[in-house]
């Protein structure tokens, strides 16, 4: 995670989201385009996109599409048919409870970062939500599907490598938290699925691995299993080998420095052992296999928890990186006094707009004026003399 968030004062972090809004201008697609989405059994949107690239055939349809299915998060909002799946009283509440007193100090800060403490929860409240976010996961699973079944009928799935995968977890109430923001498993454990039956046959990994990955397994898996020549070193590792069956490695090294975070915290997974480390917190070290749920901290017992401590002074320039997310800081609030003083402006990019060019013109041609329309910009048909 990068430097994006206010981390040393909590009441500022409420604020510290950014999004930036995106145009898209699209102009209707050509006739090509509604041939080749019938025989695609696509939208003709995704059509015009392929026939922009060249591709006029399915056998020919070598693209990254990267469908995001966003329902799958907070608020915890989902269709009637997909609540409806769900019998409430069927649903399990959360394992893990723990007195507000007794959390760790940064579970502590997300409660108050988040607004956890300003009413109770009811039972009835945690297990609808824990309801709805179940639906959301069916919802999500019929999306997939839905794309399976069209890569079968456009004859795309033999030569197609599908990867479902999502960016973060969420707590659902265990340990009294909700949404992310933490090194415990409901938060940072994510779905990774590869589908590729030509290459590689079904099966489990038991290794713990890292989004960080993808880069070099998707472009091993683009260069027929040979790694490119990088530019510079890539922090992740190839899935090739877990993939293979052929071995792999077994370890994740995570950052956090957002919300609820008075310093970096780190953590190492590594086989069977998490541990997690911020200078402003206690350490703590958990046996995943003998206590799935993290209830009992290893670290206190500081023979145990050293050679992480000794590992994570090797990996990590914490005090370098916490000035650098300190001067990051000091800027972001200087442009944000100086945008609240005199008349009011928003942070966010403000593309300029020529009128002038934006309607239509008597000085242009229809085709000049539907390919200033269309994205991906196409070219104009030359004018005739």
């Amino acid at each position: 995670m990068g430097l994006s968030d206010l981390y040393l004062d909590p009441e500022l972090t409420n604020d510290a989201r950014m999004h930036r809004p995106k145009r898209w201008n699209l102009a209707p697609v050509d006739p090509a385009a509604q041939d080749l989405a019938s025989r695609l059994k696509t939208s003709p949107l995704v059509a015009q996109i392929l026939l922009n690239r060249g591709v006029t055939d399915p056998i020919d349809c070598q693209n990254f599409l990267r469908p995001n299915l966003k329902l799958l998060h907070d608020p915890f909002a989902i269709p009637s048919q997909y609540w409806n799946r769900y019998d409430e009283a069927a649903i399990e509440m959360p394992r893990v409870r723990i007195a507000v007193e007794n959390l760790d100090p940064h579970s502590r800060r997300l409660r108050h970062v988040c607004g956890m403490d300003l009413q109770p929860i009811t039972d009835e409240q945690i297990r609808a939500a824990r309801r709805a976010y179940f639906g959301a996961v069916s919802y999500v699973d019929d999306q997939i599907g839905s794309v399976l079944q069209a890569l079968a009928a456009a004859q795309l799935s033999p030569q197609t490598i599908v990867l479902v995968l999502a960016d973060h977890g969420e707590m659902l109430g265990e340990r009294g938290l909700w949404y992310k923001m933490s090194f415990f498993e409901p938060a940072c454990r994510i779905p990774l699925l590869v589908h590729a039956p030509r290459q590689f046959t079904p099966g489990t990994v038991a290794q713990s691995v890292s989004l960080i990955d993808l880069l070099p397994t998707l472009l091993e898996l683009a260069g027929d299993g040979k790694p490119p020549q990088y530019a510079t070193e890539l922090d992740g590792r190839s899935l090739l080998p877990h993939l293979g069956r052929s071995g792999g490695h077994d370890e994740v090294l995570g950052e956090y420095l957002a919300e609820g975070a008075i310093a970096p915290i780190v953590m190492i997974r590594r086989g069977r052992d998490k541990f997690i480390h911020c200078a402003a917190d206690p350490d703590q070290l958990y046996d995943l296999c003998e206590d799935p749920d993290e209830l009992r901290n290893l670290a206190v017992d500081r023979g145990a928890a050293d050679p992480f401590r000794k590992e994570v002074l090797r990996i990590w320039a914490l005090e370098s990186l916490h000035a650098q997310v300190i001067a990051s800081q000091r800027r972001r609030l200087l442009v944000a006094a100086a945008l609240r003083s005199g008349r009011q402006s928003a942070w966010d990019y403000q593309p300029q707009f020529d009128a002038s060019q934006q309607y239509v013109r008597n000085d242009k041609t229809l085709d000049e004026l539907e390919a200033a329309a269309r994205f991906p910009r196409s070219a104009p048909a030359p004018r005739e003399p």
